[in-house]
């Protein structure tokens, strides 16, 4: 009787946080594979589709007039790279101090009081705070390949298409097409990056119990909402398309 007693015990301290931090991270999983797919299929309704037909007409227009326009493509990858530096940065910062107060002794891992809800063990303490080192962690190491794809791109938006390599003639592989490419990936894992950084912050209110958790997930969503979604207005503009060769067919950029 007092086994069942203890286990009706741990079952009543940490219910709130098997169903409430899943079903947070259920609601911001779902969002996210919503957007993906609203980016695949009507990329001009979001800010990122229209953001990398953006890209992909300026890294067009950068190449085609490379000799008047060459220092404004290098200053601008050096401001894209010097954001994702900050976040990565602030990202392994977060790590260390995380690290740090897993692997200390003080009560400072402990629940500020009785009054926070939610499993007080040692075990879930532990738990809430490796989450959230994987989760900077993770998003440090996307923040480090955004810097190396735009780093490359920096190099090679430089170069005109077609340029002859000494000895070898015209190199085929540096085009239009291959450099919007390296760009994508790195402003895409820049977004992952950015992402993870997000979902970090209700889990960090995790700390003070589930319950915030959950608020603040169900917060976040409408407010990423209305930043990713973009509402186009019927009428009242003049718009001038320019087209941008692509693997994938023709890419029209509108600009309003």
């Amino acid at each position: 009787e007092r086994e069942r007693e203890r286990e009706m015990m741990g079952w009543r301290k940490c219910y709130l946080d098997l169903i409430l931090v899943p079903s947070s991270l259920l609601f911001s999983i779902a969002y996210h594979l919503w957007l993906w797919r609203k980016v695949r299929t009507e990329p001009l309704s979001t800010a990122m589709g229209i953001n990398s037909v953006g890209r992909r007409c300026w890294v067009s227009a950068i190449m085609k007039d490379n000799d008047k326009k060459n220092i404004l493509a290098v200053q601008t990858f050096r401001n894209a790279i010097m954001g994702s530096t900050l976040m990565g940065t602030t990202s392994v910062l977060l790590c260390s101090a995380l690290a740090a107060v897993i692997s200390s002794t003080y009560t400072v891992k402990k629940p500020l009081a009785d009054s926070v809800y939610g499993a007080h063990g040692e075990f879930m303490v532990a738990l809430k705070y490796a989450t959230l080192l994987v989760i900077f962690l993770s998003s440090f190491l996307c923040y480090s390949l955004s810097i190396r794809f735009v780093n490359q791109a920096n190099f090679l938006i430089n170069v005109p298409p077609g340029e002859e390599v000494a000895g070898r003639g015209p190199s085929p592989s540096v085009t239009v097409d291959y450099v919007c490419d390296l760009l994508e990936k790195g402003f895409v894992l820049n977004a992952v990056g950015n992402r993870l950084f997000y979902a970090a912050v209700p889990l960090l209110l995790w700390i003070f119990g589930p319950v915030l958790v959950f608020l603040s997930s169900i917060a976040i969503i409408p407010l990423l909402y209305s930043l990713d979604i973009v509402v186009v207005e019927k009428g009242g503009h003049d718009r001038v398309k320019m087209e941008v060769p692509s693997h994938e067919g023709n890419m029209a950029c509108t600009i309003v």
